[in-house]
């Protein structure tokens, strides 16, 4: 049987760009993925590209690096990405005082700028005005995330890479283990969002690598014109993740849940004409736990409706996915030490943004280029 330089598992966003660079970088490479239909993240995104949001020196550096790769992603990759750049929008609740919400927005790259109500049901005419305080605004990019990761898949194909649909259920030294094959490697590298944590505890590896069950609504495509992505200026679910992290063993512990759930209410119109609203967040240490789906789509809807009250009842099907996170919302990269070649490529929090170029800088490295960024984000 034939051994591969790099076994990638998952074909995600994150696992299906790796796989790409990995291969034009000339290893010879095998891309694993559960679902021939996406059932991951990468499906279920918004699919926006905060730029303006990096707040240190790394992260702008990486933002740049992502902009102008997104320029020319789709040329490359020579697919249509649906890559587009819009408003968004990030609505101020109307119990909130918005001088003091904008206020936690200075550190940012490029600080939204803060609207009137008046103003922000101008940009965005079917906000509820009643609900809200005012909201902030700033340009932010957008991309089909499903199309993106199926054109990295497509050009990592055409590059020599081979792709199979198998689910992994255990990660070796020397390779993987799947349902119906083992499959060797000189290294493997784990990009399975929320299932990475069990993947690896499969080999003996703890990991602080987590995920939430993520929950949306989605439309099918309508004529009704949603202008801006909508999303809430405090968002609570980076709270969620630092609160339910502060135990790690409590991941351990099939079942938990670590945290109350959350509502983050947002909708994005994508250029077909349909609209994905979410989102819930649940912090239970299963990645495999049966969600009530009629009592969350109740909640989505009846809150959605608050802020946008044309899309509370809008034909549309619920849908639930994993999404991994780390610790201090900086992603897992490399080697895991003790296990040099079982790497791991997961855990980012602006992934869209991140991964495209971290995936390029990952992938030279591996090739034995020197890379500082890379370095100082090593496990």
């Amino acid at each position: 049987m034939k051994t591969y330089d790099w076994i990638v598992v998952g074909g995600g966003i994150a696992g299906a760009a790796l796989a790409y660079e990995l291969a034009k970088s000339g290893f010879s490479v095998l891309l694993l993925e559960q679902y021939s239909t996406s059932q991951n993240a990468t499906r279920y995104s918004y699919g926006g590209l905060a730029y303006w949001s990096s707040s240190t020196p790394l992260t702008r550096l990486l933002c740049e690096e992502a902009i102008a790769l997104y320029h020319i992603l789709a040329q490359e990759l020579d697919a249509d990405i649906q890559f587009r750049e819009l408003d968004l929008l990030l609505t101020i609740s109307a119990d909130s005082d918005p001088e003091v919400t904008a206020a936690l927005y200075n550190h940012f790259a490029i600080p939204p700028r803060l609207l009137s109500v008046q103003e922000a049901c101008e940009l965005e005419p079917l906000l509820n005005r009643e609900a809200i305080s005012g909201a902030l605004t700033v340009k932010h990019g957008h991309i089909h995330p499903e199309k993106t990761a199926q054109a990295y898949i497509q050009a990592f194909e055409r590059a020599g890479g081979e792709m199979q649909i198998f689910q992994v259920l255990q990660v070796l030294q020397d390779g993987v283990k799947t349902t119906t094959a083992t499959f060797h490697s000189a290294k493997v590298v784990i990009c399975a969002g929320g299932l990475s944590r069990q993947l690896l505890k499969s080999a003996g590896i703890p990991i602080k690598l987590y995920f939430t069950h993520t929950e949306i609504i989605e439309t099918p495509p309508l004529d009704i014109r949603l202008r801006t992505l909508v999303m809430p200026a405090n968002v609570q679910r980076f709270q969620l993740e630092a609160e339910s992290t502060q135990v790690d063993a409590l991941w351990d512990e099939l079942g938990n849940e670590l945290v109350a759930p959350i509502l983050d209410v947002g909708a994005i119109q994508f250029q077909d004409g349909s609209i994905r609203i979410g989102q819930i967040s649940r912090a239970i240490a299963d990645p495999h736990v049966k969600v009530n789906s009629e009592v969350s789509e109740k909640w989505l809807r009846r809150s959605v409706g608050q802020i946008l009250p044309t899309l509370e009842n809008l034909s549309g099907t619920w849908y639930h996915c994993l999404v991994a996170f780390s610790s201090n919302q900086l992603p897992l990269i490399g080697a895991i030490p003790g296990f040099e070649s079982i790497h791991v490529f997961s855990g980012f929090s602006n992934p869209l943004v991140l991964i495209p170029p971290l995936a390029k800088r990952f992938a030279n490295f591996a090739n034995g280029q020197e890379d500082e960024i890379i370095r100082q984000m090593l496990i």
